[in-house]
C-alpha cells in the first residue's frame, strides 16, 4: 500500500470554544512572535504513542516535543509550559481545533500565560504549514524506515532527528540558513 498523507478533519468536541486564525497576512519578523503545535502518532509493536512539538514559526525551530500514551491536552499543556521556561512568552500560540487543543485545560493553559490564541480554519492544512511538513519530514525520513521495538529507540531517534534538523538543515525559506542561526540572529 502506498504511503500518503489522507484527508483528515480534526476532531472536536460539540460546545469547544474556537479561536480566529489570527496571523493571515501578518509579517512574521521575530523569534518567539508566533509559536505553532500539532500532534501526531507512531505505531510501535505494542502500540501507539502520540508526539506533540511546538516550533517557532519566524526561525523554524522546534523548541519543545514531548511523548504521551494518550492524546491528551496535558501533554500539551506540559510541552507548552517546558518551552515557556526554556524560550520565554510568545504573541500568538497557533494549533488546529481538536479536542485536546479545545479542552478548557488546554485553553486556561495558554490563558494563563496571557497569549493570544489562533487555531487554523477547519480544512485549511496551510495555515499550520510549518508543524505539519516538519511531521511529515520526520515521519518520511526517518520514521517510516525503521521499525521501533521500544519507546527508548523512538526518542533517541527522534532526539537525533529534532537536533539535526535546528542545527545542521538548510532552508531555502530562510536563505539557506539553518533554525538555530535565524534563532541566534
Amino acid at each position: 500500500m502506498a504511503i500518503y498523507p489522507r484527508l483528515q478533519r480534526p476532531k472536536t468536541t460539540s460546545g469547544s470554544k474556537k479561536y480566529p486564525y489570527l496571523f493571515r497576512g501578518i509579517n512574521i519578523w521575530l523569534s518567539n512572535q508566533i509559536w505553532a503545535s500539532d500532534i501526531t502518532y507512531f505505531r510501535l509493536s505494542d502500540g501507539y504513542v502520540y508526539l506533540v512539538t511546538i516550533i517557532d514559526l519566524y526561525s523554524r525551530k522546534v523548541y519543545s516535543w514531548r511523548f504521551s500514551s494518550a492524546m491528551d491536552p496535558q501533554s500539551c499543556v506540559a510541552a507548552l509550559e517546558k518551552t515557556i521556561v526554556h524560550y520565554g512568552i510568545p504573541s500568538i500560540f497557533n494549533t488546529n481545533q481538536e479536542n485536546r487543543f479545545t479542552s478548557d485545560t488546554f485553553v486556561s493553559g495558554v490563558k494563563e500565560h496571557e497569549i493570544q490564541i489562533s487555531m487554523d480554519s477547519v480544512n485549511q492544512v496551510l495555515d499550520n504549514i510549518f508543524v505539519e511538513r516538519f511531521l511529515r519530514s520526520l515521519k518520511y525520513e526517518s520514521l517510516y524506515l525503521k521499525d521501533y521495538r521500544t519507546m527508548v529507540e523512538l526518542k533517541v531517534d527522534i532526539d537525533r532527528y529534532i537536533r539535526f534538523c535546528i542545527s545542521e538543515r538548510f532552508h531555502q525559506s530562510l536563505e539557506y540558513k539553518t533554525s538555530d542561526v535565524i534563532y541566534g540572529s
